[in-house]
C-alpha cells in the first residue's frame, strides 16, 4: 500500500539523490495527443530546491514533448524507482515550467544546480511546483546494477556550436509529435 506525503522529507530526498535515473510524464489537454514519458539522467542535472519544489536540466535531444505539455497545461509527474536496495516507487505530482535557454531567467534557473555536467546543450530548465508527494511498494521493479553514466548526451552535443543548436530547436524541436508549438 502506498503512501502520501505532506512534503519531499529527508528521508525521500535521500531516496531521490540516490536514484542514476528517473522518469518524466506528461500529456496534452483533452482526449487526443500522445502521453508521453521519458527517461532522464545524469548526475548533477536534478535539484531539490524544497518541500514542494524540484527543478531538472533539459538537454536537446529528439523530442520536446515535456516542454510543450507544460506550456499547454502544466501537469508533469516524476517517478524515482529503485533499481537496488529495497524495493521503492517515489512519484512527485505537480505543476511544471519550463525557462528556455533563449530567456532573461534562465542563468537564475542553471545557478540552481551546484554541480551540473556540461550545459552547453541545455535547452531548457524544468521547475516542478510540487503538488503531491507519494510512494509505493515497487515489488515488481527488477533489481538491476548500475555500470556507468553515459556521455553520448553530451559528446553528441559538444560538437555543435550555440548557433547550431538554435538551428536543432528550430527545426528538430519546433513542434511536439502532435503539432504543439514547442519554443
Amino acid at each position: 500500500m502506498g503512501k502520501v506525503y505532506p512534503e519531499i522529507d529527508a528521508r525521500l530526498r535521500d531516496f531521490i539523490a540516490a536514484q542514476a535515473v528517473f522518469f518524466v510524464a506528461t500529456a496534452p489537454s483533452g482526449a487526443e495527443g500522445h502521453v508521453n514519458v521519458s527517461p532522464k539522467g545524469m548526475r548533477g542535472t536534478f535539484v531539490i530546491l524544497g518541500a514542494h519544489r524540484v527543478a531538472y536540466l533539459d538537454y536537446h535531444g529528439s523530442g520536446a514533448e515535456t516542454i510543450a505539455h507544460l506550456r499547454d497545461n502544466g501537469r508533469i509527474t516524476l517517478m524515482f524507482c529503485a533499481f537496488d536496495g529495497p524495493p521503492k516507487i517515489v512519484r512527485l505530482h505537480g505543476r511544471g515550467s519550463s525557462v528556455a535557454v533563449t530567456e532573461e531567467a534562465f542563468a537564475d534557473r542553471l545557478a540552481e544546480f551546484p554541480a551540473p555536467p556540461d550545459v552547453h546543450a541545455v535547452r531548457a530548465v524544468i521547475t516542478v511546483e510540487v503538488e503531491r508527494v507519494s510512494d509505493s511498494c515497487g515489488y515488481a521493479v527488477p533489481l538491476m546494477d548500475f555500470r556507468a553514466e553515459r556521455d553520448l548526451l553530451l559528446t553528441s552535443h559538444s560538437r555543435r556550436t550555440a548557433d547550431d543548436l538554435v538551428v536543432y530547436r528550430a527545426t528538430r524541436n519546433a513542434a511536439s509529435i502532435d503539432g504543439m508549438p514547442v519554443f
